[in-house]
């Protein structure tokens, strides 16, 4: 099934002061999901902004919410599953869409408990690979062992924002091949 923009919808969740130093590969993360958002935001994909209890692990890092442009409510959550708590919910249930983009940390946890609770509400959850890690290699290769095993969609950000794009030509592939390169 195709991914397309106006079906789309993207949850990030959190990209913490506190927590993101402690991934596995926080740089490739950060550069990768920075990539990701702008692409997205040029698309018009709306996204939902989520921290883990923030009094505890801090703010989303700047680049993430510079990247994203984002004015938004964040979306503070002591759930694992960002699905799990009500504001998200609304907000999703809201949108109309039904193909949930999902990048953020840590991938075994937060974000395959998200996937998990969106594909059993009727939703398509879409985990993008390259921009989603946790603080152990084995633990992100579970986590989307896991979600793949739960039949949540795999892709890549370049994968994901060509798909979206769908054709080649005109200023909107210009923008998304210059992130890219």
């Amino acid at each position: 099934m195709r991914i397309l923009s106006e079906n789309a919808i993207a949850i990030v969740i959190d990209y913490q002061e506190k927590i993101l130093p402690a991934m596995s590969d926080p740089k490739i993360l950060v550069e990768r999901s920075e990539i990701l958002l702008k692409g997205l935001k040029l698309l018009d994909v709306p996204m939902i902004l989520t921290t883990q209890y923030a009094k505890g692990l801090g703010d989303n890092i700047s680049t993430i919410t510079s990247a994203m442009e984002y004015e938004g409510e964040v979306y503070d959550k002591t759930t694992f599953s960002a699905y799990e708590t009500e504001s998200v919910r609304q907000k999703l249930e809201a949108s109309g869409r039904k193909q949930v983009i999902i990048c953020g940390i840590e991938t075994h946890i937060c974000v395959l408990q998200t996937a998990i609770d969106l594909k059993a509400a009727g939703y398509e959850p879409i985990l993008v690979a390259d921009c989603v890690d946790s603080r152990k290699l084995m633990d992100k290769e579970f986590g989307l062992k896991r979600a793949m095993q739960e039949g949540v969609w795999m892709t890549t950000t370049e994968q994901l924002l060509f798909e979206l794009t769908r054709k080649a030509g005109g200023p909107l592939f210009k923008q998304i091949s210059a992130l890219i390169r």
